[in-house]
């Protein structure tokens, strides 16, 4: 039977990666309590993704990094990291803050260099660096010369574009090698978009109009 951990539950809009940096604004007098017991125990806590709907299955936990600011009425600035990602097993509602019994998990295989693998990685590389230019984040010379498929697919998907079902998707996902395929494939739609949008903000800029053929490009890219 694969051992259980019971940790404190933070479920929000949005997506947490591993090594992915998150500031959080902490209000809500739960989690006041929450943060200020992981603050004096060195304890992190999970993030995981509330859609409106319902809470999902799979989290990622955050380590608190620093406190940016404390305000008089209790209220925390936090710079959190994601770590290692969760499986939640059974939600807990005993105490002011939820909590759940989770599983860790990690990706499931050792990727070897292969030329395919090679490809997917280079045109990881050329993106980012299109990327950069139209300020999406992200510098590739902060992966060093041994690129790994499971940081650098993190660290792409952390990106200003990826819509948290997505991020969710490949947070959930256990080959390191498929995640970085499927964040290349996202990555090329969110640059070819702001490639669009750039050019059509250059147009605009000189007084001019949009090609219509732009403008039939970029509403198919927007459908997708």
């Amino acid at each position: 039977m694969t051992e259980t951990t019971t940790i404190p539950l933070f479920p929000l809009g949005l997506v947490l990666l591993p090594g992915m940096h998150l500031p959080l604004h902490i209000f809500e007098e739960r989690y006041k309590q929450m943060i200020a017991e992981c603050l004096a125990n060195h304890r992190p806590f999970g993030i995981v993704l509330f859609d409106g709907q319902a809470i999902h299955s799979v989290g990622c936990m955050a380590r608190i990094q620093k406190v940016i600011k404390r305000y008089d009425d209790g209220r925390l600035d936090i710079m959190t990291r994601g770590a290692e990602r969760f499986v939640i097993r059974e939600l807990i509602e005993v105490r002011a803050y939820m909590e759940a019994r989770v599983v860790f998990f990690d990706d499931s295989q050792t990727v070897s260099s292969d030329d395919s693998l090679d490809e997917v990685i280079e045109s990881a590389m050329t993106l980012l660096k299109e990327a950069g230019e139209i300020d999406v984040g992200g510098r590739p010379s902060a992966f060093g010369s041994r690129i790994d498929p499971k940081q650098l697919s993190f660290a792409i998907a952390g990106l200003e574009g990826f819509a948290p079902a997505e991020r969710q998707g490949l947070l959930e996902m256990t080959s390191p090698a498929e995640r970085l395929r499927k964040c290349v494939q996202v990555l090329s739609r969110i640059v070819a978009r702001n490639r669009l949008t750039r050019e059509i903000q250059r147009i605009i800029g000189g007084n001019g109009h949009p090609p219509r053929s732009i403008l039939r490009e970029l509403e198919d890219r927007l459908k997708h």
